[in-house]
């Protein structure tokens, strides 16, 4: 059990491994090594990390969706492996695709997710309707799912794992593929749903705002462990200093990378490129006088950038720090990506 675990988690993993082996593999895909975790209960936990990390594959052992090779979990005080059903009555689960018949209406399809949850018919309608109207839906659940807009479905979709009062909400990317608006709703519902409900919600974004506006903690996962852990302020406040941006164009990363390297004060300097676009990212205690030296110094070696920017820490910057590479361009990393860090010269 991790050091940091206490009576009052919903979520505790220590030293998770799962190792993929069979069927044609001729090597071991070792999707998680050593992942240690803790979720307090009646929060709401983001889960941050890139393509192949062990995001999906924690959330899968969580849910009782695969095995773990070695280490032990427990979600709502029940064992994954021993107390398979138990974990299973006490979470909900939202994959990233919908997961409603959108052939019958929004009530027939809660009211069949309340039967197969061992509800009577009278509790199955009732728990639909009180659900329907929390979650915007009351006019629209006679309507055919078919009908309902991306928002609407995905709003569904969370009312769907809720129907048997589960204590553990799991959301993988529940915003994909919503417009700015529909997003905004659905932030605002899972923040009711962990203050009111007091729900402990487990949350996997690629979207680092909505990670920083909803996750009370962050849990950043690469190479199948667990990186650092903490709220997005004591995250953030790790890092000291400003950052620095520049937007690059058609950039030769080796050419940049010695524009800059005698730029003095700053440091975890990052350059990224994918096509013809790129990114240079860099720390510095004087963001003021390190914008101006990095205008000049590429204006002087003749490389083309775009916007240029300074600001305080940020979750992306977080990521850069403890990954090595930008959230956005995470698979570019073993690429076409410069991603060494280290202080200029």
């Amino acid at each position: 059990m991790p050091a940091n675990s206490s009576p009052g988690d919903a979520i505790v993993a220590a030293d998770l491994v799962k190792v993929y082996t069979g069927r044609g593999r001729k090597t071991e895909v070792r999707a998680l090594d050593g992942l240690s975790l803790t979720v307090p209960a009646g929060r709401v936990s983001g889960l941050l990390g890139p393509n192949g990390a062990g995001k999906s594959t924690t959330t899968k052992i969580l849910t009782t969706l695969s095995t773990p090779t070695g280490g032990t979990a427990q979600v709502a005080g029940h064992d994954v492996l021993r107390e398979a059903d138990a974990v299973r009555a006490a979470i909900g689960y939202v994959s990233q695709g919908s997961s409603t018949d959108p052939v019958l209406t929004a009530a027939e399809n809660l009211e069949i997710a309340g039967r197969m949850r061992g509800m009577n018919a009278t509790d199955a309608r009732a728990r639909a309707t009180r659900l329907l109207a929390e979650f915007g839906l009351a006019d629209a659940s006679r309507r055919r799912v078919s009908t309902y807009s991306g928002g609407m479905r995905r709003r569904l979709d969370v009312a769907a794992a809720l129907v048997h009062r589960p204590s553990v909400l799991f959301l993988d990317e529940p915003t994909t593929g919503l417009d700015p608006e529909a997003r905004a709703a659905m932030w605002a519902e899972i923040r009711r749903l962990s203050g009111e409900e007091a729900l402990t919600v487990v949350l996997t974004t690629h979207y680092m705002e909505e990670a920083d506006r909803l996750a009370d903690e962050i849990l950043l996962v690469n190479r199948g462990r667990a990186v650092v852990q903490g709220t997005p302020e004591q995250l953030k406040a790790q890092l000291h200093g400003d950052s620095v941006r520049v937007s690059l164009i058609e950039p030769d990363p080796a050419a940049v990378r010695a524009a800059v390297n005698g730029i003095s004060g700053l440091r975890d300097v990052v350059i990224e490129a994918a096509g013809v676009d790129g990114v240079l990212a860099a720390r510095t205690d004087d963001a003021t006088a390190a914008v101006g030296a990095v205008i000049g110094a590429l204006d002087a070696a003749g490389i083309r950038f775009g916007q240029v920017s300074a600001s305080h820490p940020t979750l992306d910057d977080v990521y850069l720090h403890f990954v090595g590479h930008t959230f956005g361009d995470a698979s570019t990393a073993s690429g076409t990506a410069d991603s060494t860090i280290g202080a200029a010269a």
